[in-house]
């Protein structure tokens, strides 16, 4: 190891380079060689500790060692992951020492998560699920600066790592339709966003499969070097393994471009042998057959009541019996010069395969035994498939285990077996054969083999991949600008404070089970998940619900430990199912976050609206969350007991939103800036830290308008309404917030809604709020409109002078009242039975009128839970939320927990303020 670095002086010292010498965590080293050398040793040594740390995954420590390229990715969990960051504070302040001073300041932003989908990047390697890097680039030019330090807990294949990379490629960047003025980004209506400039990235997860494709996607490559690597390897590869794909007669050689295999089912009628594809496949036009028959008895059949056709058969790769649903090549695809057609099973195709099953398989191919698990059942159940290998034809196992061999020893040993692993499931019996190539491939999510598989070519598999695996990993990119380890995300390893900011796609409950799908790369990885803090919901591991909030709440705490004070964390959301919404939901704020932006996808229209019911999740969401800063904390703790603490929340709060969001001429109303969701924040807010709740909701209301200039029904801070007023003069009206009405208080949000567009009196909002409320819950007793207008809104009904709310929209609607005083009787003819939505104080006085309503109704339920211990079938939810929420204030955890238990599970799991006075009264109770 050398020890003068000037000898770099005409290198980039962390760019990778064949022989020169390189500088590593101050380091300096003879070539890339010597500096893994080095760390490997170290590594190994450090191993006995290491597994101590929740995550560490299941492998030998020599396999371990030998996928690891220390220390920039280890497949085990990072021991440099704090002397990286360490290295790049210090960097920052050398390089981009003029960003160390400037005041951090951010609004929540949402961007379209497609986008960039049909990347070269993004399709260059398969995974379960992945946000595109280009989406991913919009948050970080957005949140941070060059220099800054990103953490994704959850990476995935590392996307978060290549924006992080790319945020310094202004190519990339005028990619996403920004502009570039001497280093410095403007978005596309003239706003600066950021400068251009490499950022820093740690990436963690649980997987050793899906940190192995990260560290690949960001490690700098020799895109001509590797190229020349595969190119040799594939050549031996093609002489030891095309014969399998040629079939032969002495007159042509054809190729075989991929072959199709069948299940064989028992008749029911008569027991006679069926052979799946015979019976279900047209042979003129291949589409498939809608009514079965018999081919023996011609009974008519269903594919459903079929039994499987089984065989036993001496499995020499595990030295077992074993029995296997039977399955028969039934057709090849067959490539004659030019000519490409399908061709049924023959002869010589049967006596080829049979050449192939009596050839020798080489060793280093995975026999591993499937784990119990929900997804692994399937093919236990469906097709006998208990090891590894049973996923692979022979020829597919022998071309597969053939490469691995050939590239064990080679210096690019880790990009080769990413060309094995982007293969692996594509060369599989999952792959689904489909009439006229519409749709197949391996069904998403799951490891489920069809009744007819199409083999494809793994020789040609290989070698397409292989050719463009090299390009889509060539960006530009440097070792010293990311760290990944194989980390539980309950216990990365960081220092407190270390993070400029986060972005993660979490697994969201029983979406994917990815240890259990990736556990058919990793057995070729020879490195395996650690399920045991997988954040899952999964009834083989014994996770329901509560175990996943608990994983998930560890991992959120972990998030706000490292993440500095007043810095963002960005969670993309994607789950169908509202308990999993409100678990994510719940943990983020108990860890001490708060949540300050929720954004629904609109897939239609490619852009982002903000929404205030998430009770059913039927969109891509992302959340905004950031961690309050220090001094804003002690304030609040200082002024518990006090109305203050309510305040100081409200307006760090304001600082962190966005002050005007308008697009195309409409200005949206920004809901986190309405009293009632400043007030549900602030509530949220004071129980998860365990403060009690210093104001009711009707003082709250009247606060907020003495406390806060207030436009268009939001707050602002002195500071921003200046800004807002200037911006608001150039839009003509508000754009529609997506609401999807499922319960009381979406119902009012969704009135306030047109009354803020148009006061209307009730025959004109009666028709289509009947149409809104078409999926309300069956457990909600929903009042009628009449009593929400009552409770909640003002009518004019024609004494004194009309309202402001009303006034305004008729003179901007009719030009025949446009000058007319607001006691005009044209003016009072039209504005008469309109109901409208008031000011703050009226609201407030409307208010407490609707909380002892609520209250009134909650005694009721108690009474007849007094009288019954039957569950309450239907409820005003509202009227529970009330209820819960003054017990709490009152500190009797006691009754809403026994309010609680007599609700139905799934309204708790599925409304976050119910839940979220439920966990912290049990907790309390210490249940």
């Amino acid at each position: 190891m050398s020890k003068d670095p000037k000898q770099l002086s005409l290198l980039d010292e962390y760019t990778q380079a064949d022989n020169g010498p390189v500088v590593c965590l101050g380091m300096t080293f003879e070539n890339e060689e010597a500096r893994r050398e080095y760390f490997c040793n170290e590594l190994r040594k450090k191993l006995p500790e290491l597994k101590q740390i929740e995550g560490f995954p299941i492998g030998e420590d020599e396999d371990i060692i030998a996928l690891s390229d220390p220390p920039y990715y280890t497949a085990c969990p990072n021991p440099w992951l704090n002397d990286f960051i360490e290295e790049w504070e210090k960097e920052k302040v050398e390089k981009y020492g003029r960003y160390i001073n400037e005041e951090y300041h951010r609004e929540p932003f949402a961007a379209d998560v497609s986008e960039g989908k049909t990347n070269q990047i993004y399709r260059s390697h398969g995974y379960h699920t992945k946000v595109p890097h280009k989406a991913i680039m919009r948050y970080i030019l957005h949140y941070t600066k060059p220099g800054d330090i990103i953490l994704d807990g959850f990476c995935g294949t590392g996307m978060t790592g290549v924006a992080a990379q790319l945020c310094a490629d202004k190519n990339e960047i005028s990619g996403l339709g920004l502009n570039i003025t001497n280093n410095t980004i403007y978005d596309e209506e003239g706003n600066q966003i950021s400068d251009v400039g490499e950022r820093k990235v740690i990436l963690s997860d649980l997987s050793p499969a899906a940190s192995f494709i990260a560290s690949n996607f960001n490690t700098p490559i020799n895109e001509s070097r590797l190229k020349k690597e595969f190119e040799k390897v594939f050549n031996e590869l093609k002489e030891k393994v095309e014969w399998m794909y040629e079939k032969e007669t002495e007159t042509t050689k054809e190729k075989i471009c991929y072959s199709v295999w069948s299940d064989v089912y028992l008749c029911s009628s008569c027991s006679e042998e069926i052979v799946f594809w015979d019976i279900a496949v047209e042979p003129e036009t291949q589409k498939m057959n809608k009514i079965l028959h018999c081919p023996n008895c011609n009974s008519e059949l269903n594919k459903r009541n079929l039994e499987r056709a089984w065989e036993t058969v001496y499995d020499n790769s595990i030295k077992s019996v074993t029995n296997k649903a039977k399955q028969i090549l039934v057709s090849n695809n067959i490539q004659n010069g030019k000519n490409r057609f399908d061709s049924n099973t023959d002869e010589l195709d049967l006596n080829l395969i049979k050449k192939i099953e009596n050839s020798e398989l080489l060793s280093g191919y995975p026999t591993d035994e499937l784990p119990e698990g929900y997804n692994t059942q399937q093919p236990k159940n469906s097709h006998g498939v208990t090891n590894v290998h049973h996923f692979y034809t022979k020829r597919s196992l022998i071309v597969l285990s053939t490469f691995y061999n050939l590239i064990k020893d080679s210096r690019l040993k880790n990009q080769l077996l990413m060309m094995l692993t982007g293969v692996a499931f594509a060369t599989t019996k999952l792959y689904r054969w489909t009439p006229n190539y519409e749709g197949g491939g391996p069904l998403s999510g799951t490891l489920y083999i069809p009744a007819l598989y199409r083999e494809i070519n793994a020789l040609d598999a290989l070698g397409r991949f292989g050719n463009k695996l090299p390009k889509s990993l060539s960006f530009n990119k440097k070792h010293n600008n990311f760290n990944i380890s194989v980390n539980s995300a309950t216990k990365l390893p960081l220092n407190e404070n270390s993070i400029d900011y986060i972005f993660i796609d979490p697994p969201f409950g029983a979406n994917i089970m990815y240890s259990e799908l990736n556990f058919l790369w990793e057995s070729w990885l020879k490195v395996k998940t650690n399920s045991k803090k997988e954040a899952i919901m999964n009834d083989k591991q014994q996770k329901g619900i509560d175990e996943y909030k608990a994983l998930m709440l560890e991992s959120f705490a972990n998030f706000y430990k490292v993440l500095k004070p007043g810095k963002w964390i960005t969670i993309e959301f994607s789950n169908s199912q509202a308990s999993v919404w409100n678990s994510i939901q719940e943990t983020l704020q108990k860890s001490g976050f708060i949540i300050a932006n929720v954004s629904a996808l609109d897939k239609k229209q490619g852009s982002f609206k903000a929404i205030t019911s998430t009770t059913a999740v039927k969109q891509d969401l992302v959340i905004t969350a950031y961690k309050p800063r220090k001094e804003n904390i002690e304030k609040m703790k200082q002024e518990q007991n006090t109305e203050e603490s309510a305040w100081t929340f409200v307006s760090q709060h304001l600082e962190q939103l966005p002050v005007f969001i308008g697009v195309k001429g409409e200005a949206q109303i920004i809901s986190e800036r309405t009293p009632r969701i400043l007030f549900d924040r602030m509530v949220a807010y004071h129980v998860q830290n365990g403060l009690p709740v210093p104001i009711s909701s009707a003082e709250f209301q009247t606060g907020v308008a003495q406390r806060f200039p207030m436009r268009d029904g939001m707050a602002f801070l002195e500071n921003q309404v200046a800004e807002y007023d200037k911006k608001r003069t150039l839009v003509k009206e508000f754009a529609q917030m997506s609401l999807f009405v499922s319960d009381e208080n979406s119902a009012i949000e969704w009135i306030r809604q047109q009354l803020l567009k148009k006061p209307q009196t009730r025959q004109d909002i009666h028709p289509n709020y009947m149409k809104e409320i078409q999926h309300i819950a069956k457990h909600e007793l929903l009042p009628e409109l009449d009593d929400l207008l009552h409770q909640n809104f003002l009518r004019y009904d024609g004494e004194g002078n009309v309202p402001d709310q009303i006034i305004t929209y008729l003179r901007r609607t009719f030009k025949e009242l446009r000058g007319l005083e607001p006691n005009d009787h044209a003016v009072i003819d039209k504005a008469i039975n309109r109901w409208y939505v008031p000011d703050p104080n009226k609201q407030a006085d409307l208010e407490k009128l609707r909380e002892k309503a609520l209250l009134r109704e909650f005694d009721g339920y108690l009474i007849e839970l007094e009288k019954s211990k039957k569950k309450l079938k239907q409820f005003r939810t509202e009227a529970i939320r009330a209820g819960f929420k003054k017990a709490y204030s009152e500190k009797d955890f006691e009754r809403i927990v026994t309010v609680g238990e007599r609700l139905p599970e799934s309204i708790i799991q599925e409304d976050d303020k119910l839940l979220m006075y439920y966990d912290n009264a049990c907790i309390r109770l210490g249940l």
